[in-house]
């Protein structure tokens, strides 16, 4: 019994201590590079595959943008994105083109962590339907939660994705984020 005892206050001696060192900065700062270390730049290059090269072009979605964003509607236009209303479609290729890119930059500096991090998990829900319903996916990409396959393309990828995103929207960006200098200087 006395072993167990000794056992149990050295357990809770080690892991009392890591969580006193880790302390609110290392979640917060470790959610957001996992997140970004892993999506960052998948989601800039995906981007990148929806605007022109160069200045201005670099800001303007192209049929590129419509196609991925919104299949149907390009597809039904003949891929001619002038012959496409720009309210509303225009405006959600705007907003889902700059989005992502904005928001996974916004995560990664800590600036309005939470909100950025629900508008991300709105994201990827979004384009986790379009991939689905627009893009043909097979069953075997989208896969199923609790099956024996670790590595399906949407359900256990984007799941992974998502968790930190969670941790951030309920917990902000931590210590070591842009987030709390602001708050830092506005208390002053």
């Amino acid at each position: 019994m006395k072993i167990i005892n000794t056992l149990e206050n050295l357990y809770d001696l080690v892991f009392s201590t890591l969580q006193r060192v880790a302390g609110e900065w290392f979640l917060g700062l470790t959610a957001r590079l996992v997140f970004s270390s892993v999506l960052l730049m998948f989601f800039v290059s995906s981007a990148r595959t929806k605007v022109g090269n160069g200045f201005p072009d670099f800001l303007i979605p192209g049929s590129g943008a419509y196609a991925q964003i919104l299949p149907p509607i390009a597809e039904a236009n003949n891929y001619d994105i002038s012959q496409i209303a720009f309210i509303p479609y225009g405006i959600i290729v705007l907003m889902g083109t700059y989005s992502e890119v904005l928001i996974p930059v916004l995560i990664l500096i800590g600036l309005f962590t939470r909100a950025a991090s629900l508008a991300m998990i709105g994201f990827i829900v979004v384009m986790t339907f379009v991939d689905i319903q627009f893009h043909g996916i097979d069953a075997e990409a989208i896969g199923s939660f609790f099956d024996r396959i670790h590595n399906s393309a949407v359900s256990d990828q984007r799941l992974l994705w998502i968790f930190p995103l969670i941790y951030l929207a309920l917990n902000g960006g931590g210590t070591i984020s842009v987030d709390n200098l602001l708050k830092r200087f506005s208390t002053r």
